[in-house]
């Protein structure tokens, strides 16, 4: 809610408040963002089973572990573009020409995705979208962050009401997806999360000239001379994913592993580069290295956080009771529960955190508990393993685990990963830090792959209890990373 101006320090009533305090282009940014989230989630929600159902039901009759598999690869792409995306605007363009630019790119893909049929409309749709993800996600927080000054205190407040948009966003997309899908068809849903990414969009379009100079700012400018060099690097990467492709080397079938491959890939090579500059001091070289095991924490976290858009959409669709007073619900929804539980408690999270002050847990603690969560949350399943329907509140109370556990570690890993940066890194710390929600992106593709509905247990028992067993390793050794953390919580 608005503030009236009698009631606040003169400090606060500085510059544009005219959305609810804030300034005017949190609006759109809200707007693009919530409309992103509502296409990508919406879409997102339907698009395992778009693979796997058989052309009589309006799918492509790709095998459902293959499908699986895919589906975490192209989660996996998108965390990995978020690093072009960043690149492309530290170095070339700018934060708001390259936001600007995926948004076309996702709603170009949307649009392939409902118009054309088969196997050609999803590769170019799913390239097209994760690409335009990857850039929008890079950059819509640093333009947000634009609006305010460094000291300006409604910064933290302006980037909650941001948040906000992704979260509604990824309540309703699947909603709306979810029931075109079962009454209209697949393309139907489709159709909606492009024209949800065109409204988001054309409110963007509209104002965004009205942004701040620091939103075309680009920090590090490619100098010219340069510019050749560089694009003869990024032409023979292209020639060398087409050579694999072409090839067969990298297939629908191997393509999860392929994408993990190149995510640990990146990562260690990030880590060589850091650790061996010669402008990284010896107390920050320490703070990378305790860094380490908290990304291994972060793979393994995403690993099974990220199977609801795998294994729990199967569980969903196949042994799931979704009747609600005689009526099915669409299996898609299930997807909208995570969402409302973050709305619900992520501001609770925060105040307690905030209540708790120095007495709060540190990060690595954090990090134990969101991977100890998340594997109880698996645990929970097997209770109901066997041949009966799941009752939908019993994956709803697994859901609330899911979530409790994100606000655990996600929110705090993206903080963790910026106070252990080396001056010199900063970035790519950051872009570490999406190495690690890729690499897991992709694995909960490939674990999905190893669920068997007839026989779960040992599914439930090994997932769920690697995950406690990696949270009770880190939590014994957070004394010795708090120690290389050199003074940071």
């Amino acid at each position: 809610m608005s503030t009236p101006l009698d009631t606040v320090s003169p400090a606060k009533t500085q510059g544009d408040t005219s959305f609810f305090g804030h300034p005017k282009m949190l609006a759109s940014l809200f707007s693009v963002e919530m409309w992103e989230r509502f296409s990508f989630y919406g879409m997102q929600g339907i698009l395992l089973y778009y693979m796997y159902f058989t052309a009589e039901q309006g799918g492509l009759a790709i095998d459902q572990t293959l499908a699986a598999g895919l589906v975490g690869a192209y989660g996996g792409g998108v965390y990995l573009s978020t690093i072009l995306g960043a690149w492309l605007a530290d170095r070339i363009f700018g934060s708001e020409r390259v936001l600007f630019g995926s948004a076309i790119l996702i709603m170009a893909g949307h649009i392939a995705l409902a118009l054309l049929p088969g196997i050609p409309g999803l590769i170019a749709g799913l390239v097209l979208v994760a690409v335009g993800s990857g850039g929008l996600k890079a950059n819509a927080t640093a333009l947000v962050g634009t609006l305010y000054e460094e000291k300006d205190e409604r910064r933290d407040a302006g980037f909650s009401i941001f948040y906000m948009g992704v979260n509604i966003g990824g309540l309703v997309g699947p909603l709306v997806t979810g029931w075109l899908q079962e009454s209209n068809g697949f393309h139907w849903g489709f159709g909606a999360a492009a024209i949800g990414m065109a409204i988001g969009l054309g409110i963007y379009a509209i104002n965004r000239s009205k942004l701040p100079k620091e939103a075309h700012h680009v920090p590090n400018p490619l100098p010219v001379a340069q510019r050749g060099r560089f694009g003869l690097i990024f032409l023979a990467i292209a020639a060398v994913i087409a050579a694999l492709l072409a090839t067969g080397i990298v297939n629908a079938g191997n393509l999860a592993r392929s994408m993990a491959y190149a995510a640990i890939g990146a990562s260690v090579i990030y880590f060589v580069l850091i650790f061996r500059s010669p402008k990284v001091s010896t107390v920050e070289r320490s703070r990378v290295l305790a860094f380490i095991p908290l990304y291994i924490a972060s793979a393994a976290f995403w690993a099974l956080f990220q199977q609801q858009f795998t294994f729990i959409a199967v569980y969903s669709e196949e042994k799931l009771d979704r009747t609600l007073f005689g009526w099915e619900m669409p299996a898609a929804w299930v997807q909208s529960i995570n969402p409302v539980f973050i709305i619900i408690f992520a501001g609770v999270m925060a105040a307690l955190w905030t209540k708790l002050g120095h007495k709060q847990p540190s990060s690595p603690m954090k990090f134990a508990a969101g991977l100890l969560v998340m594997g109880l949350a698996f645990l929970a399943f097997i209770p109901l393993a066997g041949d009966g329907k799941t009752p939908l509140l019993a994956l709803v109370g697994i859901l609330f685990l899911f979530t409790l556990a994100e606000l655990f570690l996600s929110p705090i890993g993206l903080s963790v990963s910026t106070k252990l940066a080396p001056q010199a890194f900063h970035t790519q710390m950051v872009a570490l830090f999406f190495l690690s929600v890729s690499l897991g992106t992709t694995l909960a593709g490939i674990l999905a792959g190893l669920y068997n509905p007839k026989d779960e247990l040992p599914y439930f028992a090994g997932v769920g209890g690697v995950a406690v067993v990696l949270a009770v390793a880190l939590a014994a050794g957070t004394p010795a990373i708090k120690k290389l953390m050199a003074g940071v919580r």
